[in-house]
């Protein structure tokens, strides 16, 4: 399930950290040439695993949430379960290793 956000819908981190599902938070910015050549890995990725919540964040100077999870380069793709950090992509190359972190989130999927 993805979900993209705004200034005005960023998550709060308290929301975060509550959230029970396997969640994958994207963080970029649509104008990042990074952010756009890994987007079909990401999708090719989540097709297998339709239960992983995915939440892209649009990010930037000043954004309080990427800073709370000291974002410095996008996309920065943050892997949680149960509101916690498992495991952190930056600029993940191809679907595969995006696959790897989601079966290490979701390993019955």
């Amino acid at each position: 399930m993805a979900l993209q956000t705004s200034n005005e819908t960023e998550p709060s981190r308290v929301d975060i950290d509550a959230l029970e599902e396997p969640t994958l938070i994207e963080f970029g910015a649509v104008w990042c040439g990074y952010c756009v050549a890994a987007r079909p890995s990401i999708t090719l990725a989540l097709a297998a695993h339709p239960r992983v919540r995915h939440i892209r964040v649009e990010d930037g100077p000043g954004r309080r949430l990427g800073r709370s999870f000291r974002v410095k380069l996008w996309p920065t793709l943050i892997f949680l379960s149960r509101g916690k950090e498992i495991e952190r992509l930056v600029r993940p190359a191809d679907a595969a290793v995006i696959k790897r972190a989601l079966a290490r989130l979701e390993p019955t999927a």
